[in-house]
């Protein structure tokens, strides 16, 4: 399955790229309904680093995410991928691209949801729209943050 979140942001590829770079950005960027705890950050410019997240799916289930940074290009793109976690696979790239009006933030997942053919079929109406509501809130967080004067 494909996720694809895409935001405008007025500033320059290099100062969203580097809201990411902040060694707080991912505190910045977990909603604070997640009630996730961050065991090891990443240092996402570090390829083979990695970032370690407890949290509670859907409040309930415990689960520890490991994610692994794989590839890094500033000011353009990184990716991490899942070692493990709740999803079967999960690929993401971070995305940033020129734009007239400053940059294109895109973030690109490919992913599996667990559980077979049940985690795909029930994806559409639990996975999906909770990566939507979580994506929806990092962008809006890196916008935000990019566009404020310094």
């Amino acid at each position: 399955m494909k996720f694809v979140k895409e935001t405008v942001i007025k500033a320059t590829p290099e100062r969203v790229f580097g809201f990411h770079e902040l060694p707080d950005a991912i505190e910045r960027l977990i909603p604070p309904w997640e009630n996730a705890k961050i065991i090891q950050r990443a240092d996402i410019s570090k390829v083979g680093s990695q970032a370690i997240i407890e949290q509670k799916i859907f409040g309930l289930i415990p689960s520890r995410w490991v994610a692994e940074h794989t590839a890094y290009d500033p000011p353009k793109m990184f990716e991490d991928i899942q070692i493990s976690g709740p999803f079967k696979s999960w690929q993401h790239q971070h995305i940033v691209k020129p734009h007239e009006d400053g940059a294109i933030l895109r973030d690109e997942i490919e992913f599996e949801p667990p559980m077979s053919f049940i985690g795909a079929a029930m994806a559409p109406l639990l996975v999906t729209p909770k990566i939507q509501k979580m994506f929806d809130y990092r962008h809006k967080v890196t916008k935000e943050w990019c566009e404020k004067e310094e």
